[in-house]
């Protein structure tokens, strides 16, 4: 993969000085986007595109397609720059700018998406790029690669062997000045890896030194804040894990535990969140006896969980803020949105004010350089949200680009959350969107059930869909159905078997409370869904013609027991994959041995279609792959039946904007014409 560095067209607009909250903060439009001639071209407007529109039908489509055009933005080591991705269509931009001017310095051209994996900042001058080539068919089969970009001279080296192993990007530390990077790499392939320490000046492999020889069984190793190797791990036949410790570079290895593959609890405690100099104590994110994560100590040396370090009274954690060389400084979890509690009472005074000066909208700090520099996400249920650099020392907020520019949000929906009681008592927490300036009484509705399906839900966060669809005057419901992840173990585990069964229930539930309350036209409900949410749609529509009057997939499933051998393949032969089928597949997708999955299966029961149906799927998806939008198609055309299906050229996360556009503009003039909002 080459990657190219391209010119700076700079541009910059600086509008004025506000006092707000004890913070001055100043709207400055950093002009990422213009240097490469990307979707913010020319300055960044103060009024966006969308503000021409007299009403949200107006926005256009394209204004909610491409997802995020700016993505992962870090700060440098001292803070003095920060980098960010930019989207483009197919392809990916890396941008750097300076934090104190907002001035872009240089763009790397990162070539396509399936390219691209992921950037860390080594130092200040220095980028890490990791590259990827995808070696089969298969989604997760693929040879990684690291790169050093040097910002001063704009060149990039190549950091490895030239016949080293598939995986070529496992950092275990990387020098806080950029001076060079520990990495865990095999010389040749299907060879155990070991760990060297590579220098980023470009001097190449004939200059790395190893610092940690391979061992026969170890297959992935982790170092402390100083780059000392101290912890291996092994995966046996069996799928167990054994977990190897050392306290110090002097001390041999030893064999701490064992856990067996499939014991969900014992393998979290063993997701390394850190391991420091000096002493055997880490963290772990667990769960406790309540199915709920908390943050507690880990005893590396003994296996041994320790002290509770954090626990939400009511919500599980979904990430730990760890501050190099310190530890966990602030947990975030998710009630209904978003949440970060800092456990460093400066940052929680910081986190107050900034709120302060930003309010009504949901703040966080995304990342930042100790107390000297931070990336600031400010955003809400009807704000596709903005980027900001902090300066603490200072109290500066500068207002570097809006996430949505053509977009805005005077003309979006808020977003209300509401308790639904299921058919058997099961309390499930959804959310609803009402078109702006229409009274909640009588509207047609889209249901829209969430991917996953388990472990993952929605929140009262910005979605481009659901506001896409409230603009054209739909009302959007989103039901947490069981399964679905942030309530507890218990509530994940109800959904254990219950595919096509008790979560369809669900969603039929969340129709009768919509209807129930007034709120939806029984006559005017549509279901409309992507991957797992996509099954639900078809299926739901499929099910209950009494209910819906049409329905619309994005990759959705259609064969279970296909997406069951497809998902096979990536865990190799023997007692590793037999397994996965006896503990994982079984009770989760099929709940009972005897169960016939055709039975819930779209392409085998398409024949009792009586309702309108619109299916599109990316030709490139390697997540439901699109064998299956095939088979559907066959089995359709096979029983006779009428099925409105588009061919997308992209993948199961539709990341390229022209062709999400494209995909909504049909999902639209389909609900227009069977569930028409007016």
């Amino acid at each position: 993969m080459e990657l190219a560095i391209l010119d700076s067209a700079q541009g910059r607009l600086r509008l004025q000085l506000l006092e707000g909250q004890g913070i001055v903060w100043s709207l400055v439009a950093g002009f990422a986007l213009a240097m490469v001639a990307l979707v913010f071209s020319g300055v960044v407007s103060a009024q966006p595109l969308a503000a021409q529109a007299q009403k949200p039908s107006e926005i256009p489509v394209e204004a909610f397609a491409g997802r995020s055009q700016l993505n992962s933005a870090k700060l440098s080591e001292s803070g003095s720059r920060f980098a960010f991705v930019v989207v483009e269509g197919d392809k990916r931009i890396l941008a750097v700018h300076d934090s104190d001017t907002l001035e872009p310095l240089v763009a790397i051209d990162l070539g396509d998406r399936e390219g691209f994996n992921w950037f860390q900042w080594a130092g200040d001058d220095r980028i890490l790029i990791s590259t990827r080539m995808r070696l089969t068919k298969l989604q997760y089969s693929a040879e990684t690669k690291l790169h050093a970009f040097d910002i001063p001279t704009r060149q990039l080296h190549f950091i490895g062997f030239e016949d080293q192993g598939w995986e070529g990007d496992d950092v275990l530390h990387t020098d806080k000045h950029g001076r060079y990077v520990i990495l865990s790499v095999s010389e040749r392939r299907f060879t155990p890896p070991a760990v060297w320490r590579f220098p980023l000046d470009g001097s190449g492999a004939s200059a790395a030194v190893l610092v940690q020889k391979p061992e026969k069984e170890v297959r992935q190793w982790f170092a402390d804040d100083e780059g000392v190797v101290r912890l291996g791990m092994s995966w046996t036949s069996r799928a167990d894990i054994k977990i190897y410790f050392r306290s110090g570079p002097e001390d041999r290895y030893r064999r701490v535990t064992k856990v067996k593959g499939g014991d969900d609890d014992a393998l979290d405690a063993w997701d390394v969140m850190g391991i420091y100099a000096g002493r055997d104590t880490g963290y772990a994110m667990v769960d406790d006896d309540d199915g709920k994560t908390i943050l507690r100590e880990i005893d590396y040396s003994e296996g041994e969980l320790g002290n509770v370090v954090y626990e939400n009274p009511r919500w599980s954690i979904d990430s730990v803020v760890i501050r190099r060389g310190e530890g966990p400084v602030g947990v975030r979890y998710t009630d209904d949105e978003p949440r970060t509690e800092w456990l460093e009472p400066e940052m929680q005074k910081i986190q107050s004010k900034l709120e302060a000066a930003l309010p009504g909208s949901r703040v966080r700090i995304i990342d930042s350089a100790g107390m000297d520099r931070m990336l600031v996400m400010q955003s809400g249920d009807a704000d596709p949200g903005a980027l900001y650099v902090f300066t603490p020392s200072r109290m500066s907020l500068d207002l570097f680009a809006n996430l949505r520019p053509l977009v805005d949000e005077k003309l979006l929906s808020q977003t209300q959350a509401h308790d639904i009681v299921a058919r058997d008592g099961t309390r499930m927490r959804a959310f609803l969107t009402l078109p702006k300036d229409r009274p909640a009484k009588g509207l047609p509705m889209v249901i829209m059930p969430h991917g996953g399906p388990y472990g993952v839900r929605d929140t009262m966060v910005y979605d481009d869909w659901t506001q896409l669809l409230a603009s054209r005057g739909y009302a959007v419901l989103r039901p947490n159905y069981r399964g679905s992840g942030g309530y507890g173990e218990a509530f994940e585990r109800l959904g254990d078997g219950q595919i096509g069964r008790a979560m369809q229930d669900d969603i039929d539930d969340a129709y009768d409370w919509a209807v129930t309350q007034g709120i939806a036209d029984p006559a005017r409900v549509c279901l409309f869904g992507a991957s797992y949410g996509g099954y639900a749609s078809m299926w739901g529509t499929l099910r209950n013609p009494e209910r819906y009057r049409c329905g619309a997939s994005f990759a959705g499933v259609v064969d279970w027991e296909d997406l069951l051998a497809y998902d096979s393949q990536y865990l190799g032969r023997g007692r590793i994959r037999k397994r996965w089928y006896k503990d994982i597949w079984t009770p989760r997708i099929t709940g009972d041995d005897e169960f016939d999955l055709s039975m819930i299966s779209v392409s085998d029961q398409i024949a009792r279609l009586e309702r309108p149906l619109f299916v599109a799927h990316g030709i490139q998806d390697m997540r439901v792959p699109f064998d299956q939008f095939e088979q559907l198609s066959r089995a359709a055309q096979s029983a006779g039946v009428e099925i409105e299906m588009l061919e997308i050229e992209d993948d199961h996360y539709l990341g390229d904007s022209a062709e999400e556009a494209r995909f909504l503009k049909a999902l639209l003039a389909f609900l227009e014409t069977h569930n028409p909002a007016d």
